[in-house]
C-alpha cells in the first residue's frame, strides 16, 4: 500500500483553520483560585504533622453525626441526620463513641475501642457486638457493624510519620474547589505521600495527607491497607482555636469498601482534658444478642431499620 506524504498531511492541516465545520471553541471551565498561596518544605509539613499530633494527647467531643450507609454494592442509600453524639479518644488507641436518634434522644449505637478489640452495642436493634479491630465483616443486613471505632480514631487523630518505620515524599498537585458561584476552581496543594518501610528493599503504601495552600494545614487523608486499597478518605474543614490547638471543626469520613460515610460536626470540644479508664468501658446489656465476629455467624435475617429507615 503507498503511504500518505507527508506534503499533503502539512498542507492539510494548514488548511484547517479555514475549514469552520472542523474546529468547535469550548471555554474552560475550570480556572485556577486567586487566593493568596503560602510556601513550606517537606521538613515543615512533616514537622506541622508531627508537632500537632504530639500536642492531642486526649479529646472529648460533643457533636452532630451525619451518616450514609450503602451505595452501588447495597443498590441503595440511607441516610442519618442530625444525630447527637459523643467522641471520647484517649491516645495511643482508645475512642468511645456514642449516637443518639433523632428527637427522642436515646442511644442509636454505643461503641468503645482500645486499639485491637472492640464492642458495639445497638439498642434499637438489641444487638451487642464484640470483635477484632482488624476483622472486616461486611455483612450488607447490618450496616452498623461493620463500622470499627478504630478507623474512627485514625481519622479524627491524624498519627505522626515515624522516620524509624515510615519514608515521606512530597508531591506538589491540585485539588478541585468550588466558588461562590458553584463553578469548578483548581488551587495548588502540597501532598505527603507516606510509605510504610518493610523488610528488604520494598515500601508500601500507608497514607497520603493533602495540605491546603491557604493555611497548611491537614485538609485530606488517604489511609490504605497492605494490599493498597483505599479504605478511608477523610476530609477536615473549617480548622478553629481550641484552647491554643487548632483542629478541624468538620470532619468526613468514607469507608468506600463497606460503603458508609460520617460527618462529625463538632459543637463542643475540649482537648487533654484527663479521660479515665472507665469511660472507655462497655458492659453487655442483659438480654442482648450477643455476636461474636470472630465465631461462625448463622445465616442473618432481614435488617431491623433504625429510625427513620425505609
Amino acid at each position: 500500500m503507498r503511504r500518505s506524504s507527508p506534503f499533503w498531511a502539512l498542507i492539510f492541516l494548514a488548511t484547517l483553520p479555514t475549514m469552520g465545520c472542523v474546529f468547535r471553541t469550548r471555554p474552560v471551565e475550570e480556572t485556577y483560585s486567586k487566593a493568596p498561596l503560602k510556601e513550606s518544605s517537606q521538613a515543615a509539613l512533616i514537622d506541622g504533622v508531627n508537632q500537632q499530633a504530639q500536642k492531642i494527647q486526649s479529646l472529648q467531643a460533643t457533636v452532630d453525626i451525619d451518616t450514609s450507609v450503602g451505595g452501588a454494592k447495597k443498590g441503595h442509600v440511607t441516610d442519618y441526620k442530625e444525630i447527637r453524639g459523643y467522641v471520647l479518644a484517649r491516645k495511643p488507641a482508645m475512642l468511645h463513641m456514642i449516637g443518639l436518634l433523632p428527637i427522642v434522644r436515646t442511644t442509636a449505637f454505643d461503641m468503645v475501642s482500645d486499639g485491637e478489640q472492640f464492642k458495639l452495642w445497638i439498642p434499637p436493634k438489641n444487638r451487642f457486638v464484640i470483635g477484632n479491630n482488624e476483622m472486616q465483616a461486611h455483612n450488607p443486613d447490618q450496616p452498623m457493624e461493620n463500622i470499627r471505632p478504630q478507623d474512627i480514631y485514625n481519622a479524627l487523630l491524624i498519627r505522626p510519620i515515624d522516620p524509624e518505620h515510615e519514608i515521606a515524599v512530597l508531591e506538589k498537585g491540585d485539588e478541585i474547589l468550588h466558588d461562590a458561584k458553584g463553578h469548578r476552581v483548581l488551587q495548588e496543594d502540597y501532598e505527603l505521600i507516606v510509605i510504610r518501610k518493610q523488610d528488604g528493599n520494598e515500601g508500601v503504601l500507608s497514607r497520603k495527607i493533602v495540605f491546603s495552600r491557604t493555611d497548611l494545614q491537614p485538609h485530606r487523608q488517604y489511609i490504605y491497607d497492605d494490599r493498597h486499597n483505599l479504605v478511608t478518605d477523610a476530609r477536615y474543614a473549617n480548622y478553629k482555636d481550641y484552647d491554643g490547638i487548632s483542629f478541624p471543626s468538620r470532619i468526613e469520613i468514607s469507608r468506600p469498601q463497606e460503603e458508609y460515610d460520617i460527618t462529625l460536626n463538632m459543637l463542643k470540644l475540649e482537648i487533654n482534658k484527663p479521660l479515665r479508664d472507665d469511660q472507655f468501658a462497655l458492659q453487655q446489656p442483659p438480654g442482648a444478642e450477643v455476636v461474636h465476629l470472630d465465631r461462625p455467624q448463622p445465616q442473618s435475617s432481614a435488617a431491623v431499620p433504625l429510625a427513620g429507615e425505609r
